[in-house]
């Protein structure tokens, strides 16, 4: 049985930093990609970061390139997502997802086979 478990989230105000950390189990870790996605309140689910499985090469939303830092450790099977210079439109439920898509497919939802549960993060202005 795949499990993804988020944790990490909470309550920060703008401009602060939070770590969120996945850790899967039941799945050949190394051979998935990893990506993190959010939900906000009437909006639809959208891509923020991923990280492919063996050639290290990370992916970003343009909404989060630069203040973000998507990790992934294939020992500990564990992807973790930096969060930096935080803003209240990063308030949103942080999904992290699996799949054995090809890189092109990174930032599209449905090619995602395994999802966590989400957590909660919550930027205060």
């Amino acid at each position: 049985q795949v499990q993804l478990v988020e944790s990490g989230g909470g309550l920060v105000q703008a401009g602060d930093s939070l770590k969120l950390s996945c850790l899967a189990s039941g799945l050949t870790f190394s051979s998935h990609g990893m990506g993190w996605f959010r939900q906000a309140p009437g909006k639809e689910r959208e891509f923020v970061a991923a990280a492919s499985w063996r050639d290290g090469y990370t992916y970003y939303s343009h909404s989060v390139e630069g203040r973000f830092t998507v990790s992934r450790d294939n020992v500990k099977n564990m992807v973790s997502l930096q969060m930096s210079s935080l803003k209240p439109e990063d308030t949103a439920v942080y999904y992290c997802a699996a799949t054995q898509a090809r890189s092109s497919y990174f930032r599209t939802a449905p090619y995602y086979h395994y999802w966590g549960q989400g957590i909660q993060v919550t930027v205060s202005s």
